[in-house]
């Protein structure tokens, strides 16, 4: 009983540490961080964010082996250490060669958490065999994910507007401190350890890199959630260059992200009424591209800031959902020993899409920021109806 209350417990400190690590208070003011400090193009900010995700791309696998050999909440403690420091690095001194050795280590940190976090909240409901409640229970830790960024995007857009963008960056190291602690306080299960703890690293690599390889259907979904969520993803940069563009104070930064993460709340928490609704799964998640993909050319075409910002809340609540949605439906397909490697295969293709997209669309943007969202608009309406994935294949 005591073993139950312990993994009963680890639910509600995973759901802490999530909620904790998520206050970025930098979210609302990425770009004027950039431009104010760092006096660098959005071209540059770009590359960085290139930079970030080409070294997460390559940290990925091997950080997710060392989850499966020596501890899920282990990887996750340390990357936590490691992204604190890089969000150090970063208000030292504004240079863009400091912000790319930043970027580098915070890619490292990202790697480090990535896929552990989820594998080790997953086999956790398997310890308590509380599985067939992850889409719930899963959706609940994107929201609480969600919720740290409502909070502290209102409040990192006050304290950019009032004390400096500067302060608003450095002020995230305190919470990513303090779910240091929490995750140390997280119970290993036992489920998907076993037997991996006596293997050795490459063996644990090539094994679950192989069953990815080789699984038809996980494929196909990878595809469809990495992909097209990658391209989904770069509403979170280019909404406050639209904002900038119709003259909207940075003080209201913040609140607009908050109303971004509320159409995410939403749509995380009713993904069983929407599937419903729409008929079915696979056709839920095609129209969570479409739709997405026409509003992103209503944001180019937009002049009017209430029209951009409904447009931006559609595009985040739907198109920022989805590798959520897909992230559980292939869950039912990976065992345990080979989760955390396979989650970063996966993760592997998303870094890749965001390095590819964030160069083609920093210099998109940097030469025409209406043209860029109607191309981004187009590419994603044509993925949404080239990939397509069986309703069958869709487990609960």
């Amino acid at each position: 009983m005591n073993n139950k209350n312990n993994y009963e417990s680890n639910i509600w400190k995973l759901y802490l540490f999530t909620f904790i690590h998520h206050l970025h208070f930098i979210s609302a003011v990425l770009i004027p961080f950039f431009i104010e400090w760092g006096k660098i193009p959005f071209y540059q900010i770009m590359i960085l964010q290139a930079i970030f995700t080409a070294s997460a791309l390559l940290f990925e696998a091997p950080t997710g082996v060392i989850a499966d050999k020596y501890g899920r909440k282990n990887s996750i403690a340390i990357g936590s250490l490691v992204s604190a420091f890089g969000f150090l690095l970063y208000i030292l001194y504004p240079s863009f060669y400091i912000f790319a050795l930043g970027e580098i280590i915070l890619g490292l940190g990202l790697a480090l958490i990535s896929g552990a976090d989820e594998s080790l909240f997953y086999d956790t409901l398997r310890q308590l065999k509380r599985e067939k409640e992850s889409k719930k229970l899963l959706s609940r830790l994107d929201s609480l994910n969600m919720l740290g960024l409502l909070i502290s995007a209102p409040i990192g857009g006050f304290i950019a507007y009032f004390l400096g963008v500067r302060w608003a960056f450095g002020l995230m190291i305190v919470p990513i401190l303090i779910s240091f602690f929490i995750i140390l306080s997280v119970k290993e299960p036992k489920i998907g350890r076993a037997s991996t703890r006596n293997q050795h690293y490459i063996d644990i690599f090539r094994k679950g890199i192989s069953f990815f390889a080789n699984h038809k259907i996980l494929k196909i979904m990878a595809i469809d959630a990495t992909i097209v969520s990658a391209l989904m993803f770069f509403v979170i940069w280019v909404y406050q260059y639209k904002l900038q563009e119709l003259g909207v104070s940075i003080a209201y930064f913040g609140l607009i992200h908050a109303f971004l993460v509320i159409a995410q709340i939403i749509v995380l928490n009713s993904f069983s009424f929407l599937e419903k609704a729409i008929g079915g799964k696979s056709r839920y998640l095609l129209l969570s591209a479409l739709v997405p993909g026409v509003f992103f050319i209503i944001l180019g075409a937009s002049y009017s800031p209430v029209l951009a910002i409904v447009s931006m809340m559609v595009i985040a609540g739907f198109g920022l959902s989805r590798k959520r949605l897909y992230f559980n439906y292939m869950h039912k397909y990976i065992p345990s020993t080979k989760r955390a490697t396979v989650i970063s295969s996966v993760s592997m293709i998303y870094r890749l899409a965001m390095t590819l997209n964030n160069i083609i669309m920093g210099f998109l943007v940097n030469w025409n920021l209406q043209y860029a969202l109607y191309i981004l608009g187009a590419t994603v309406i044509f993925l949404a109806l080239l990939i397509k994935i069986e309703e069958k294949h869709l487990k609960d």
